[in-house]
């Protein structure tokens, strides 16, 4: 089947690193014929959802995968693919949620289905969770998050709502004497909610990323941070460790799961400090390739190979009904 990826260029993906593009190549692998869209190549015409989607083709190099566009310039109705992949990285910005109203309208399935990308925030989602998370707050007003600071024993983290890949991601303790300005900054001075959770020493050992497919987890990988960097994402130069799921990662998944698979949240990175959830990730997780790495995985035990796997059981499904 013609398979369209609603994601970022193409030629800017990491070939050792970007989960994007070992799902096109398995998608390959599989005999699916793969498609690629940014989001200017997305349009509705009255209540259809068009596209001017690109074919792709991978190339083997001494530096991994390497995906190439052949610009085709024509639009195509998306009814004509068999399923649709948002992989599109934050911001979630105007940009981001138009293109999920378009997508809508697209007449085939999509995954992640675009009303819970809109509606399951990456981090207020743990509310649904109060009792598997950390502590974790919303505010903006500076005595506000002081307080929350207090309640907390004197150090938290705060993070921007809409934040991704640990950017904006602060420390802040009640002796430390830029903590005025670190709430100005995270709060952008009192006009942006920014999220304060409670801070979890068991991070400094790492945090996990569990790949959740279709409500079930299917590989996990350590992100380690640098010395000195209370992130551990990899954008912020985290570094991956083996990891495997233990009984408070495997209670976490049966609680989540389900309400990922009812909400359409077909793929999802679940992140768990110590073993509680700090965040749930819906837009674009990544972390496949070093699990393939760290486990030697290959051919139908890759990451991408039980994503697949899992996608296709689903569209099986959806064409008996």
């Amino acid at each position: 089947m013609d398979v369209l990826f609603v994601c970022d260029p193409p030629e800017t993906f990491s070939p050792a690193a970007d989960s994007t593009l070992v799902m096109i190549d398995e998608a390959v692998r599989r005999g699916h014929r793969p498609y690629c869209a940014l989001l200017e190549d997305l349009a509705l015409r009255v209540d259809q959802a068009w596209v001017r989607a690109d074919a792709l083709r991978i190339e083997r190099t001494a530096a991994g995968l390497v995906a190439h566009r052949e610009r085709a310039g024509a639009w195509r109705s998306m009814a004509e693919f068999g399923a649709v992949i948002m992989r599109k990285d934050p911001p979630f910005d105007q940009g981001y949620l138009t293109a999920t109203w378009i997508l809508d309208r697209a007449q085939s399935p999509v995954f992640n289905a675009p009303a819970g990308l809109r509606d399951f925030n990456e981090k207020l989602s743990l509310a649904q969770f109060p009792d598997l998370a950390p502590k974790t707050y919303v505010a903006r007003e500076s005595t506000e998050i002081r307080r929350i600071l207090a309640e907390l024993g004197g150090r938290m983290i705060l993070k921007p709502v809409f934040g991704y890949g640990g950017r904006e991601v602060l420390l802040a303790r009640h002796d430390d004497p830029n903590l005025g300005s670190l709430i100005e900054l995270a709060t952008a001075e009192g006009t942006r909610w920014t999220i304060a959770q409670e801070y979890l020493p068991d991070a400094t050992r790492g945090d996990k990323r569990i790949l959740m497919v279709d409500g079930e987890p299917i590989g996990a990988v350590l992100r380690v941070g640098v010395p000195g960097e209370v992130r551990n994402n990899f954008h912020a130069g985290g570094k991956p460790a083996v990891s495997e799921l233990d009984d408070a990662d495997r209670r976490i998944c049966a609680r989540v799961g389900p309400v990922l698979r009812e909400r359409g949240q077909f793929f999802v990175g679940l992140d768990v400090i110590g073993g509680r959830l700090t965040e749930i990730n819906v837009t674009s997780p990544t972390g496949m390739q070093e699990i393939n790495r760290l486990g030697g995985l290959e051919d139908d035990a890759t990451m991408q190979a039980r994503f697949w796997q899992g996608l296709e059981r689903k569209l099986g499904a959806r064409a008996r009904t």
